[in-house]
């Protein structure tokens, strides 16, 4: 399990919010490869330090825009901070109509 850059509130009604966890991603090690599922998260840099500790060859990274990265983001993770990563996979993007970015 590693961090991601997300919020981890719910509305809890009369102005205030109920605390709902922290943001995570997760590494995940199979058949001689390494995944890195980036989990609900914005850009930020200690992408680097997973690249760089993990060596992920996969990414899976969300590109929706609204409450995650928006493809551009995604794009500058890719190039300037997840090094190790030779395929990526968008998610979180289209499933409801306020994730608009689009592979």
């Amino acid at each position: 399990m590693v961090g991601a850059d997300h919020s981890g509130n719910c509305p809890g009604g009369a102005h205030n919010e109920i605390p709902n966890g922290s943001p995570v991603g997760f590494i995940i090690k199979f058949n001689n490869r390494t995944l890195y599922h980036a989990g609900d998260t914005n850009v930020f840099n200690d992408m680097k330090l997973i690249s760089d500790l993990y060596n992920p060859d996969t990414a899976l990274l969300p590109i929706g825009g609204h409450f995650t990265m928006a493809p551009k983001e995604a794009a500058y993770a890719l190039t300037n901070l997840l090094r190790s990563v030779c395929v990526c996979y968008p998610m979180h993007f289209l499933t409801f109509p306020i994730l608009k970015g689009n592979v």
